[in-house]
C-alpha cells in the first residue's frame, strides 16, 4: 500500500501540461525533423523549446528561474 501512496504523491508533485495539436507546413515539419534527430531528441521536444524560447524573449519577465 505505501508504494502506491508514494506514486499518487509523485505524480500530484509534476507539473501538469496541456495537450495541443499543431499544425505545420510540410517543408517546415521536415526542417523540425532533422533538427530533432541531429540533436537526438523528439520533435516535441524541439517545438517545445522553440516555444519557450520565444516566450521569454517577447515577455523576459515571464521567464522561468532556474
Amino acid at each position: 500500500m505505501a508504494s502506491r501512496t508514494k506514486r499518487a504523491t509523485e505524480r500530484k508533485s509534476q507539473p501538469k501540461s496541456t495537450r495541443t495539436s499543431v499544425s505545420f507546413p510540410s517543408d517546415l515539419y521536415q526542417t523540425l525533423e532533422h533538427l530533432a534527430k541531429s540533436k537526438k531528441v523528439t520533435v516535441a521536444w524541439v517545438i517545445r523549446d522553440a516555444a519557450e524560447k520565444y516566450v521569454n524573449e517577447q515577455w523576459p519577465l515571464f521567464a522561468k528561474e532556474g
